[in-house]
């Protein structure tokens, strides 16, 4: 397998096609626009463990969060990745709210992941400007974030540094097949061959599948983020409610929104989040603003007044089930994908990548493969799903 080629230069292919470069393989990325320009740019960067229930989800989580920091340490330009590990809090402010979340806590605790109850007194002494009104609050010192473009653009450096292609303005319209496998990918400037190809384009792998001849139920699924203007130090952790834990487990295709608040290190403070499934329109919709804003003044009543100096939305890709798409088409040998992870996507690409290489060079992964397979019923459902 010694060319491979990726589609999607966004964090998911960066982090692929350096793993697969490093490995020895003979790397071209393909991206349609520019490199981590659509939706990992419209993410808020989270290195999470606090939002994912025990199982397969968890354990790529837990690889990956082993392996980020061993990977930016091999990033000789990782600073702009801006590793923070913050730890995350999760604030329940209804007693039936508090006893979801210490259950929740309690069984990931169980499954090794750091997970301290905070009383009143903590919490406050760990984020002053939050509200009072909490009826639980957990401290997960595990949680850390990246600059989601930095971290890409670093990962793409790496790739190329290990002799990785990266080519932009190269949209795949097509395969390349011999014999019933894939040989390359038509795109509306030339043939691309390889042995390999991987298929990271997230919301958009369903299509890019479907011009490759494969059936992958990855739809978009969007979500929106305030920012405000630069300020001092107010929030110290990623703080959210424990409601996110459902949205992000949720399918349903109307508005799911809960509180979520977070600092960067330029000072501003990102207000989050939404989820909605509205295919690819991108309008913002004041409304969905407006509860975002609500819920997050809920938690942080202290950012009344404070100015909002822009919002944005992106797209992120969604499966039925909530888990990665990790792993090789059996429909079309050759084939690859890397997709499917929804919000998680940033936090849990070093994992992936880690995975996918394993697989393809035929060695056994940190993790068991087999829930990300992509022949599942809710990726390759036997009827098309409305």
């Amino acid at each position: 397998m010694a060319r491979v080629v990726v589609v999607g230069a966004g964090i998911a292919g960066a982090a692929c096609a350096r793993e697969l470069a490093l490995a020895g393989c003979e790397v071209t990325v393909l991206d349609r626009a520019r490199p981590a320009a659509a939706t990992t740019a419209h993410g808020e960067g989270n290195v999470l463990v606090s939002d994912k229930e025990p199982g397969p989800e968890l354990d790529l989580a837990k690889l990956s969060l082993r392996l980020w920091p061993q990977v930016l340490d091999a990033l000789p330009d990782a600073g702009g990745a801006e590793w923070d590990p913050k730890g995350g809090i999760v604030v329940a402010t209804t007693g039936e709210g508090a006893a979801a979340l210490r259950a929740f806590a309690a069984a990931q605790r169980d499954a090794g992941v750091a997970a301290e109850e905070l009383d009143a007194a903590a919490f406050a002494q760990a984020e002053p400007h939050a509200t009072r009104d909490v009826a639980a609050a957990v401290h997960y010192p595990q949680d850390a974030q990246v600059q989601p473009v930095g971290a890409a653009t670093g990962l793409l450096a790496g790739a190329v540094r290990a002799g990785a292609v990266l080519e932009t303005g190269r949209e795949v319209v097509g395969a390349v097949t011999r014999g019933g496998r894939i040989t390359g990918v038509r795109t509306a400037t030339g043939l691309v061959e390889g042995d390999a190809v991987v298929n990271a384009a997230g919301p958009w792998s369903g299509e890019v599948a479907a011009r490759l001849g494969v059936r992958l139920d990855v739809r978009p699924r969007r979500g929106e983020v305030l920012v405000t203007t630069p300020m001092p130090p107010t929030v110290f952790h990623k703080v959210y409610d424990a409601d996110y834990v459902g949205a992000v487990g949720s399918g349903a295709g109307e508005l799911q929104a809960s509180a979520v608040v977070e600092s960067t290190r330029a000072g501003t403070i990102l207000l989050g989040s939404s989820r909605r499934r509205v295919g690819f329109d991108d309008r913002l919709r004041p409304g969905v603003l407006e509860v975002i804003a609500r819920r997050a003044l809920r938690l942080f009543p202290s950012l009344a007044g404070v100015p909002v100096m822009r919002a944005y939305g992106g797209f992120r890709p969604y499966v039925a089930d909530h888990l990665p798409v990790i792993g090789p088409d059996p429909g079309l040998p050759g084939l690859w994908h890397a997709t499917g992870h929804e919000g998680a996507g940033i936090g849990l690409a070093a994992g992936t990548a880690a995975v996918l290489r394993d697989l393809m060079l035929g060695r056994e992964p940190g993790v068991d493969a087999t829930p990300f397979r992509v022949d599942r019923p809710a990726v390759r459902p036997e009827r098309e799903v409305a």
